[in-house]
């Protein structure tokens, strides 16, 4: 039986206990993961970090909640009301909806019924997940605008910018994995890694999606939307109280949404790694043993979130795009065809292990044949104005600072006899006040 027939004998109020139990997972994820990234980045700058409320500071992000809760809610005189309120709830949504198509684990028993760890499987479950987290945009958009303050407008412009950019490398990314897979649904992916993971297969798709998910989800070292020191904080300038928790909600479940995404198409989805997946002819894949490796593997990509915020600084916006439109799209765009060829050529027989080294073997020599026959730089006029690496003037290197000439000596410039009298007159009523 498959995974959409198994879910479509679903009653009713086992779908509202699944529906309930991922909406708790991401909310308890959510809280986790604030904490955790406070604590883990305090580690990286040597500070203790949260240690005060609860066991060892772990229950920090809930007092944070609940403060934010009673903060005063502040709208802008220029605000559009409805809008300025809908935006928020825009964002937050989608957000939840994409962990829907999302596989938890094989098939199980809930309270004597037979189901499987997934809500919902779709035949297009992939694209449900980037249409939902291409949606969480207009929120942030409609955020900017609604304000109607310019530096919130600027930041929901960059952040439509950049998930444009960014969804375009992801999309692309996929690709290669619905080729390999012949399905576009999350189990059947899932379902295909059974004798390996894509994530060593197709490598160079692996590592496009990960710079595509943190751009995607406006981290750092990609948060432009939010550049603190450029934009007052980015669209959720004038957002307070539970408003500001929904921005705040929403950014950590699609990091969540995107990770357990990246170890459904690249780590095997739920399946445990090969030492454990050998013991007891994969007993481990059974029973609710895949939800641990699951939501193990899922923290693997959130540590790396974590990671890079406390690693790299923030990229200008050109090199941010540059990256985007340059290099992750064109790497996308050849690595597609690559894939596509040797699989037209393995369909069609013949081609041995020995032809696939002799092809990429000279797709790399005519890349490095390229690469050292174009000119390094450009002929240097010397009569031009010197440009810095990105293109911005900067003075000679040469100017020489005048020497400072002799010193002249000030003498004390007598007052007119008008002046001197009415200074000494204010200075005699100072005296007698």
């Amino acid at each position: 039986m498959t995974t959409q027939e198994l879910l479509a004998d679903d009653p009713i109020w086992l779908i509202l206990i699944k529906v309930v139990g991922i909406f708790a997972f991401l909310v308890v994820m959510t809280l986790f993961m604030i904490n955790w990234e406070r604590k883990v980045v305090a580690r990286m700058q040597h500070r203790p970090g949260p240690n005060r409320v609860g066991p060892n500071g772990w229950l920090q992000s809930l007092a944070d909640g609940l403060k934010l809760a009673f903060k005063e809610d502040i709208r802008p005189v220029l605000a559009d009301k409805w809008v300025f309120f809908l935006a928020p709830v825009i964002s937050c949504i989608p957000a939840f909806l994409a962990f829907s198509v999302i596989p938890l684990g094989g098939e199980v028993t809930m309270f004597g019924e037979k189901t499987a760890l997934q809500l919902v499987d779709l035949p297009v479950g992939v694209l449900v997940v980037l249409a939902c987290s291409s949606l969480g945009v207009y929120g942030i958009v409609l955020s900017g605008w609604a304000s109607g303050s310019p530096y919130p407008l600027l930041g929901a412009l960059r952040s439509a910018a950049q998930v444009i950019s960014y969804e375009i490398a992801m999309g692309l990314s996929i690709v290669a994995v619905v080729m390999y897979s012949h399905s576009l649904s999350t189990a059947e992916i899932v379902k295909a890694q059974e004798s390996g993971w894509f994530g060593w297969l197709l490598f160079p798709s692996f590592l496009i999606y990960v710079i595509s998910m943190v751009g995607e989800t406006n981290r750092a070292p990609f948060d432009l939307p939010e550049a603190e020191s450029e934009l007052v904080g980015g669209f959720h300038t004038e957002y307070s109280s539970l408003k500001f928790a929904l921005f705040f909600l929403a950014e950590y479940v699609n990091m969540v949404t995107v990770s357990a995404l990246a170890t459904t198409l690249f780590l095997g989805g739920w399946r445990a790694p090969w030492p454990l997946s050998a013991i007891g002819d994969g007993m481990l894949n059974t029973g609710w043993w895949p939800l641990l490796w699951f939501v193990g593997k899922t923290l693997f990509f959130l540590f790396i979130f974590i990671w890079l915020r406390g690693t790299l600084p923030r990229l200008r916006y050109d090199q941010f795009m540059r990256l985007g439109w340059k290099v992750l799209v064109p790497a996308s765009l050849i690595w597609i065809v690559l894939v596509a060829t040797v699989r037209a050529w393995k369909t069609e027989g013949g081609f041995t292990t020995q032809q696939l080294l002799i092809v990429f073997g000279v797709v790399v020599g005519i890349l490095l044949l390229v690469s050292v026959l174009l000119p390094d730089k450009k002929p240097v006029d010397q009569n031009a104005v010197p440009l810095a690496g990105w293109g911005y003037p900067v003075p000679p290197l040469d100017l020489k600072v005048p020497k400072a000439g002799p010193k002249k000596s000030v003498k004390a410039a007598k007052l007119p006899k008008e002046k001197a009298a009415v200074t000494s007159g204010k200075e005699a009523g100072d005296g007698n006040a």
